[in-house]
């Protein structure tokens, strides 16, 4: 074990000295493998980056939760002409699935409608997201509550005109002040402040819940009517845990074709979304990025390795008398292979290693620039180019060091001389 260790502290000390003696040499055939390893780590490091922002946007949601509309979150094999004669879902079937749907932990009805201005005296918010939803959402999304309270089911079914701000909106309206209790303007319409959201930071498209705000959806059902193409709506169901979920859905899809009168054999005219799938989705897509990734920086590490070879040739040509002298002296094939072969390896990891600074400078650089999208450098990550540093060392290293292994010590010293 020793021996080994001994031969590593040699090979390392050659690596040193090869960077320091012939630094423009070693520089430029670094290079492919430094390119490659900030290649493959970047694109690691971005995709998890954008996996994350993507799943945190809907990290609120439980995985088994279903949103039922008339659109669908990925491809469908029913015509468009076809999907586009899907009635909207209604407030009566949410009452019906609330009603009998088996082994439902909440349902709740919200409606997409375009952001709006939100004034209090003279402050102005613009482009502000509004949340239209029934009580039962806050406990759907895990809504974070910083200061008072979301509405009730009393609120939410007669309409009341109480409001929740996210942090943004309540900080551009009021400041330092208390808000709660106050009287906003939306809609023409006064709403009284009855809480607001923790800060929660931007999401990957600007759908923070920081710039949105909520309230009952009957409110806003009266000002759009339930026929309004402007908006759709749709219902959020979550099931109890531990529930067969598609044994779930199976149901909820029963139930719905039943209210609607829909005959066996006839299509489903809406669409149960499970945001299961959605991450499937988003683990496939994010899969196939690596996997091109990986593909494009290859060709930079297979670069890499021909330099890490073209290093290692010329180190045993300039040491063909030093290697004479070490067999000579009894020094095993062995010995000079490994000695090699870990100067390799050393070399790979140098020039790793500043590819993988360069990956961090770079995250660093771009987070700042991103604002709350961050970019992920893992251990995870760096482990994994150290390691395909090293392993690119060894393939690149192995023919320069057995040719060194085989080298016969009289003719190696002599050609030394």
């Amino acid at each position: 074990m020793l021996i080994y260790l001994r031969v590593l502290k040699e090979s390392f000390n050659f690596a040193i000295n090869a960077l320091r003696n012939n630094k423009l040499r070693t520089f430029l055939s670094l290079l492919g493998v430094t390119i490659g390893i900030f290649s493959i780590i970047a694109v690691l490091a971005a995709v998890d980056s954008l996996e994350k922002e993507i799943k945190g946007s809907i990290s609120g949601l439980d995985n088994s939760t279903i949103i039922i509309m008339r659109f669908s979150f990925g491809p469908s094999n029913i015509p468009q002409w076809k999907r586009e004669q899907f009635p909207d879902v209604t407030f009566e079937e949410y009452q019906h699935i609330s009603r009998t749907l088996p082994d439902l932990e909440a349902a709740s009805y919200a409606l997409n409608v375009k952001n709006e201005a939100v004034k209090y005296e003279d402050q102005t918010v613009a482009d502000v997201a509004i949340g239209a939803v029934s009580h039962e959402y806050y406990d759907i999304e895990a809504l974070q509550i910083e200061e008072g309270r979301f509405f009730n089911e009393s609120e939410s079914v007669s309409g009341t005109p109480v409001i929740v701000l996210g942090d943004e909106v309540a900080k551009g309206l009021f400041g330092e002040q208390n808000p709660l209790g106050k009287k906003i303007r939306l809609y023409g319409r006064k709403f009284s402040v009855i809480g607001v959201l923790k800060k929660e930071g931007a999401g990957l498209f600007g759908n923070s819940k920081d710039s949105a705000v909520f309230l009952p959806v009957n409110m806003v059902r009266r000002i759009y009517g339930d026929n309004n193409r402007s908006s759709f709506p749709q219902i959020v169901v979550k099931p109890e845990e531990g529930v067969d979920v598609a044994e779930f859905k199976a149901n909820l899809d029963q139930k719905l074709r039943s209210f609607r009168g829909i005959k066996p054999g006839e299509v489903s005219t809406f669409f149960l979304n499970q945001l299961q799938g959605l991450s499937d989705f988003i683990d496939n897509i994010t899969t196939q990025m690596n996997f091109i990734g990986l593909i494009i920086s290859g060709f930079s590490l297979l670069v890499g390795g021909f330099g890490i070879a073209n290093i290692m040739f010329v180190s045993v040509k300039e040491r063909t008398n030093l290697i004479g002298i070490q067999k000579s002296l009894g020094a095993k094939n062995r010995f000079i292979l490994f000695q090699f072969l870990f100067e390799a390896i050393v070399l790979s990891i140098i020039g790793g290693l500043i590819g993988l600074v360069l990956v961090w400078i770079m995250s660093y650089v771009a987070s700042m620039f991103t604002g709350d999208f961050e970019f992920i450098l893992s251990p995870w990550n760096m482990f994994i180019g150290t390691i395909i540093s090293a392993v690119i060392g060894l393939i690149s290293g192995i023919i320069p060091a057995i040719s060194a292994s085989r080298l016969d010590p009289v003719e190696a010293i002599r050609t030394g001389m």
